[in-house]
């Protein structure tokens, strides 16, 4: 199938890339600028693209993303450390982002004759996101098949759906994903912070995978505590 991926330039997305790349007929990468804090990452998401020989369009909804207040990442908001499935992450989340980028991916697939649109949600992000539950996609889904109905036939494609980050990381192994060619840490720093979230998930996937992390971080050693935190104080192998 002619496939469209929605790359971010973060781990999950640019290792789908190089999935799709291998399995599917890989037509462009399509990344959204919504006044995320860490911009930084579509630069990753266009050296992705340069990469793997195909186009790369960044939508520019900016003025969408002034009105969906209250996250951490397009508000005046700090973005929290610890563990990525903390209650205190929910901070991050932006509403209805997904079906926005979504939509818009759609939309775009369609007119240029695409046969599908893929998406790297997965599923260490159900906790928080909304928008990156089974269900979120199979509805999702169904109201696309009403929207093109009778103009164009478009799947929506999410492989890592139910899988963990882990579970991502040896995929991208396995596809030889430049890891350290991609962007997680939501505070957008020179470096990866290795406090918030997105930078523990990251590392810990790294260590749950027995893949070595390439990553540089600025505080290497946080996650292991941000782990056992999480896990009520039990010592997980090697953290």
């Amino acid at each position: 199938m002619k496939t469209l991926v929605v790359c971010s330039g973060g781990l999950d997305s640019v290792s789908l890339a190089d999935k799709m790349a291998a399995e599917q007929e890989l037509v462009g990468l399509i990344s959204f600028d919504y006044g995320q804090r860490h911009k930084k990452e579509l630069d990753h998401a266009a050296r992705a693209a340069e990469r793997l020989g195909v186009p790369h369009q960044i939508i520019d909804i900016t003025t969408i993303g002034q009105s969906l207040t209250g996250s951490a990442l397009t508000d005046n908001i700090d973005v929290p450390d610890g563990h990525y499935a903390e209650e205190t992450m929910k901070v991050t989340v932006v509403p209805n982002r997904n079906a926005i980028m979504l939509a818009i991916a759609f939309g775009v697939a369609a007119a240029k004759k695409a046969d599908a649109v893929a998406v790297a949600v997965h599923g260490g992000d159900h906790f928080i996101y909304p928008d990156c539950r089974p269900g979120f996609i199979d509805a999702f889904q169904v109201m696309q098949n009403h929207a093109l109905d009778g103009y164009a036939d478009v799947k929506l494609l999410a492989p890592f759906v139910t899988v963990s980050k882990a579970d991502i990381v040896r995929e991208g192994a396995r596809y030889n994903t430049p890891f350290a060619e991609t962007w997680s840490c939501y505070k957008g720093g020179a470096h990866h912070c290795g406090r918030c979230g997105t930078c523990v998930e990251r590392r810990e996937a790294f260590h749950l995978a027995g893949i070595a992390d390439p990553t540089v971080y600025e505080d290497p050693d946080f996650w292991k505590a941000a782990v056992r935190a999480h896990d009520g104080g039990f010592k997980a192998e090697g953290v």
